[in-house]
This record gives C-alpha cells, structure tokens and sequence, in this order.
C-alpha cells in the first residue's frame, strides 16, 4: 500500500487515510453549502417576506445563486494559490472559509428583527461560501486523482461526487427527523437554522483531517508561466464547460426537488425532506458505481449512455410525478435522475481531470467548474423556478433538463478517452 511522508508530523499516512481526510473535508463544506437548496422556503419567508409566496421565493432562489457568483473568482485564486504552493495550504483556506459564510447564516435574524440587515448578511454568507468552495473543487479533485492507483483514478476521483451526495444526504436526513420532531410553524420560524449546526464541525473536524494532507515539496511556479501552461490546454477547458453545464443543471435540479414537492406537488415537508435523502443517497451510491465502471470500460461509454438515458428519461419522470403524486413516484423519478447523473458525471470528472497536466491541474479544473456552476448551478433553479410559473407548465424542469444533457452529449463526443490502456505500465503520481 502505497504512503506518504507527513513532513509537519514526520510519519507516514496511508493512502486510505488520506483519502478519507479529503472527503470527509470537502463533504462538510458541501453540506454547509448544499443546506441552503431545501431550506429556501423557509429562508423565503423568514428574509423575504412579500405579498406573494412566489415571489419570496424567487428572492430566494435569488440569493441561492448569489453563492455562485463568488465561485469562479475563487476558483482563480485559490485554484492558483493551490498549484504554486500546495493542496494542503489552499484546502486549509477553504475549511476557514467556509465556517466563517456558515456562522453568519446560522446566526442572522430575520427580517422581522432587523430588517433589510438581514438580506444583507445572507447574501454576504453566500458570497463567502462561494468563494471558498470555488477553490475547493479543484484542489480536491486534483489531489483525489493524483493519490490514485493508475487503475482506480476514476474510483478515486468519484469520491468528489460521492461525497457531495454524502452530504445531501446527511442533510436530508436531518432535516427529516426535525420535520417530524418539530411542529411545521416552529420548523419554518427557526427549526431551519438546527439544520446548520452540525455544518459547525466543519472548522475543527476539517482543520484536524486536513492536517493529514501531504505538503507539497514542489518549487512555486509563478502567475505568468501557469497561465502560460493553462492557454496550452484552452480547447480541453473549453470542451469542459458543457460536459460540467449538463451535469451542474442535473446536480441543482435533483436538489429543488424538496421545493417543488412542497410548492408544485403540495406534498407533505417530511415526504418533500426524504426526496433529499433519497437524491444524496443516490449521487453517493452511484458516483462511486461510475467512478467504477469507468476504470474497466473507459470513460467514454459511462459518459455518454447514462446522460443519452437521462436526457430520454427526463420527461416520463415528471410526468410520472405529476401523474401520480406522491412518495413513492417522486422519489422513484427523483433517485433515478440522479443516479444516471452521477455515474456520468464520475466519468465526465474524470476525464477532464485527466487531460489536464498537474502544475495546472487544480487550477485549470477550478476556474472551468467555478464558471460553468456560477453560470448554471446558481441560476438553475431561478430559471425553473420562474419558467414554472411564467408558463404554467409544471414540467418545465424536465425541459431544460433535456436541453442541456443534448449539449453535454455533443461535447463529450468530444472528449478523448483517457483511460490508461490495460498493458501499459503502472504510472506513479509523485506528491
């Protein structure tokens, strides 16, 4: 089994030691972040109050993207700070971060008590939240693949998606038992804000497992030759954004399910809350499947069958949730989309993760995914939260589902395979 010297405790750690320190890391952060998806409702009418019950909302959904408009800025300069001095250091960073956007957001009065203060605070917690999971990404997953086997480099990267489902579902569950435990009034006016505490855990636990991380030995390279070496790799990063845009609009989607059980479905909150536990479990599950498969047959195959299957399937799925509202057929339709989403999107991160050379891994990887989930993971449940109610047609979220898988299709064609031939030898990534 392969090690690694930790030069700040001088022993060495396992290489599943290291990987769980990673995952469990980046897992807290995106509970933190991801939290905000299924509570919207009720930071709508506890920031947001408005005539119309759509319209706060809209506000929060609004804010809900707000968060991505700080990734790709993030992504630059974490990314960087990543590749010039190390993995561990810029993970360290976003640990903080994040803490910092989860305490202001846990902590804020509404606007009942201090008025438009309370707007304000939230947008700044997204705005930081944002920033620090912009860097997180690339980092993460660079560092993920470069601990990896050459035959388990999938496996090991799938743990990114793995882990954000853990989280979704951590999240889901919780709130399931809160929903159950605590009257709907008490849930809307505060029961929420239980929700966020254990995202709390996410400054020491973070700070202690990413202690386990190696430093980098590696001489800083400097601003102008990165940015030389990223134009290199331009068409792979460009080729990312829509392979990321049909998976990011897949991952958001799956998570406005709690919102659209409750406001389109008129479904019960505790039936609405396991849709996010049924989802989390899913991407957790089958991410781990995709990262899998693709190390035996290629990334290329596990790209491409399940998003062709999801793009089919899209439309029989609301309309089966509509057709039959209830438990079973929204977390039937839910679970599936979801699954077929995450084995494509192990393979997808993959690849693109793999034709990106190391002294600009992290940051090339971050600032493609800042920008492509800036552009189309904070917006995606604005736009169907409004074309929802612009149209009237409850299954718009299916359509736009549909169109940006196509998109997604067309570019993964694209994409070279990157899977390391059976016969050749064994290649070792130096940390």
């Amino acid at each position: 089994m392969r090690t690694v010297a930790n030069s700040r405790e001088g022993r060495p750690l396992s290489g599943p030691r290291l990987v769980t320190a990673l995952v469990l890391g980046n897992a807290l952060e995106f509970y933190d972040f991801s939290t905000y998806a299924f509570i919207t409702v009720s930071i709508g009418r506890v920031f947001f109050p408005a005539g119309e019950p759509w319209t706060a909302l809209l506000l929060a959904t609004a804010v809900f993207g707000v968060g991505f408009l700080a990734r790709p800025i993030g992504a630059i300069i974490i990314g960087f700070y990543a590749d010039r001095r190390g993995r561990r250091p810029a993970l360290t960073l976003t640990i903080g971060l994040m803490a910092v956007g989860l305490l202001i957001l846990a902590l804020t009065p509404g606007y009942a008590s201090i008025g438009m203060a309370g707007p304000t605070l939230i947008v700044l917690a997204r705005l930081i939240q944002g920033f620090a999971l912009g860097g997180e990404v690339g980092a993460s997953t660079a560092l993920l693949l470069e601990l990896a086997p050459a035959r388990r480099r999938s496996l090991y990267t799938a743990w990114q998606l793995a882990s954000q489902g853990g989280a979704t579902l951590a999240a889901g569950l919780l709130g399931l038992g809160l929903t159950l435990c605590l009257p709907q009034a008490v849930m809307e006016q505060w029961g929420w804000r239980l929700l966020l505490l254990p995202g709390l855990a996410i400054l020491p636990a973070g700070l202690y497992l990413r202690r386990c991380l190696p430093a980098d030995a590696r001489p800083a390279a400097g601003t102008a030759s990165l940015v030389r070496d990223l134009a290199r790799h331009r068409r792979t990063l460009l080729v990312a954004v829509p392979v990321l845009l049909c998976g990011t609009v897949t991952t958001f989607t799956t998570n406005y399910m709690t919102t659209y059980a409750l406001t389109i479905l008129r479904m019960p909150p505790a039936a609405s809350i396991a849709v996010t536990a049924m989802v989390g479990g899913c991407v957790m599950v089958f991410a781990l499947a995709g990262g899998w498969l693709a190390d035996r047959v290629g990334r290329r195959p596990v790209m491409l069958l399940p998003r062709l299957a999801l793009a089919l399937l899209a439309y029989p799925c609301f309309a089966l949730m509509l057709e039959r509202p209830g438990a079973a057929a929204m977390l039937a339709a839910s679970g599936l989309l979801a699954a077929l989403g995450a084995v494509s999107g192990a393979a997808s991160l993959t690849a693109i993760t793999e034709l990106l050379p190391r002294p600009v891994r992290a940051g090339g990887l971050a600032m493609v995914y800042g920008f492509t989930i800036s552009l189309f993971g904070g917006t995606t449940q604005f736009i169907i939260t409004w074309l929802t109610q612009y149209t009237g047609d409850p299954i718009s979220p299916a359509y736009y589902l549909i169109i940006t898988s196509l998109i997604g299709l067309i570019a993964m064609v694209a994409l070279p395979e990157t899977r390391p031939e059976p016969s050749a030898a064994p290649c070792t990534v130096t940390l």
